[in-house]
């Protein structure tokens, strides 16, 4: 037995390859910086749009690095180097606080107004409610959906009962502004009522090594039709910069197919599957982890342009009506 234990030990101390970062200021600031260079997928994409180097915020950042400061001075520090990724998916989290990087929608005009989607929607018993999403049909005989989350998977036999409901509309708005993303599944599930046959949606890619282009071949993400009706006529697809991570994708998935209009203002992004890890101090971490793209393999991080911009008008609240869902209205009606 004792020559077995020693034939065993080469093999246990062979296991330890990687130096642990401690739990010190300096430690979880070189640990957050590392998980992030090693494992974050867009520092390509970041550089070539607005001039990111990763190796130049650490050389800033880290004579800021005191052993001599507060928990809440090095989470502010770490915070303020988190947002140099200008990514919505990436987070701090701390007993006191949630990092979250906020300039993709603080620095641009909301677009909608609650107060004016109870003015399209109506009272309580106006519209109608399946699996969240609220839909009605206007006074010109368009129906109105309001996807405001996709944090709930949508059942397939309620899709089939809005459809239904709607089926006599000559045309279909959903408005997914606002909307801040949940399941990446639930959009796709949305986005499958406008396909009749298995469609190539868009791309994903996955991490395979520590580089900041290592990634694997990209595989397919593909819509399948929905089961029992499915919508077969024009709609209208409504954006705005709130329009972020799962909402983004869906935008993402139904641009560009037949009968499709993207209108409003250019979306959020966020197209990065995020990820979660700890700091050595307990601290949460999140960030993009896994890159996707549309199905012209080009970037959706940062954004997808509409195809007719719209915005609302300065007294659009006093006067009741909602300029982006207006110029859908009347795209629609008049099939342009």
């Amino acid at each position: 037995m004792r020559r077995l234990l020693l034939l065993f030990i080469p093999l246990l101390t062979a296991c330890i390859t990687e130096e642990f970062p401690t739990d010190t200021r300096q430690g979880n600031f070189e640990a957050m910086w590392k998980t992030l260079d090693e494992h974050y997928c867009f520092f390509d994409h970041k550089r070539e749009a607005y001039g990111l180097d990763w190796n130049e915020v650490h050389a800033r950042y880290a004579p800021m690095i005191s052993e001599k400061m507060s928990e809440r001075q090095l989470f502010e520090v770490l915070s303020a180097m988190s947002y140099e990724l200008r990514d919505g998916h990436v987070n701090l989290s701390a007993a006191h606080n949630v990092a979250r990087y906020g300039a993709w929608f603080d620095d641009y005009p909301a677009n909608y107004a609650d107060t004016l989607e109870r003015i399209y929607l109506g009272k309580e018993g106006d519209y109608m409610v399946a699996s969240g999403l609220k839909y009605r049909i206007l006074d010109d005989n368009i129906g109105y959906v309001r996807c405001a989350t996709f944090e709930h998977e949508f059942g397939e036999g309620n899709l089939h009962e809005v459809m239904r409901h709607l089926a006599l509309c000559n045309a279909l708005i959903i408005d997914v502004r606002s909307n801040g993303g949940g399941l990446l599944s639930a959009a796709k599930t949305l986005a499958s009522l406008f396909v009749n046959e298995e469609t190539v949606a868009g791309y994903m890619l996955h991490k395979t090594g520590k580089g900041h282009a290592d990634f694997s071949a990209p595989q397919a993400v593909t819509l399948r039709p929905m089961p029992g009706l499915r919508w077969q006529k024009r709609v209208a697809v409504l954006t705005n910069r709130r329009t972020y991570s799962a909402a983004n994708s869906f935008v993402s998935y139904v641009k560009g197919l037949p009968g499709v209009i993207v209108v409003g203002d250019r979306t959020g992004g966020g197209s990065g599957m995020p990820f979660n890890t700890e700091l050595p101090c307990g601290w949460g971490l999140r960030f993009s982890a896994c890159p996707m793209y549309n199905r012209e393999m080009q970037h959706i991080e940062m954004g997808i342009d509409p195809d007719v911009s719209a915005s609302l008008a300065p007294n659009d609240v006093e006067r009741g009506t909602d300029s982006i869902i207006e110029t859908a209205r009347h795209l629609l009606q008049n099939k342009q």
